[in-house]
């Protein structure tokens, strides 16, 4: 084979390549909003919340943390300071 005919094949080669891949990509994007189509068919209704969200929680403070969060994270850092001045 000459150069002009191997470099031919090679850019045939890459545009089919390519050419492959864009299709198998479309094709997944048209499946993928086509399914998401169906499902919110079927499922309409409003997703319930879990748990009541951290303000509306009783005895909790404006920043939304309760106090027994804050006194845990509170003693936890001062014995992780007490302990690193030990160690020096």
């Amino acid at each position: 084979m000459q150069d002009s005919e191997l470099m031919m094949e090679g850019f045939n080669l890459m545009l089919l390549g390519m050419g492959f891949v864009f299709v198998f990509l479309t094709v997944l994007v048209i499946a993928t909003t086509l399914m998401s189509k169906i499902i919110l068919q079927f499922f309409k209704g409003e997703p319930t919340p879990a748990s009541l969200p951290a303000t509306a929680r009783p005895g909790a403070l404006p920043g939304g943390q309760s106090p027994d969060l804050i006194a845990a994270i509170t003693a936890a850092i001062h014995l992780h300071r007490q302990n690193k001045q030990q160690k020096k």
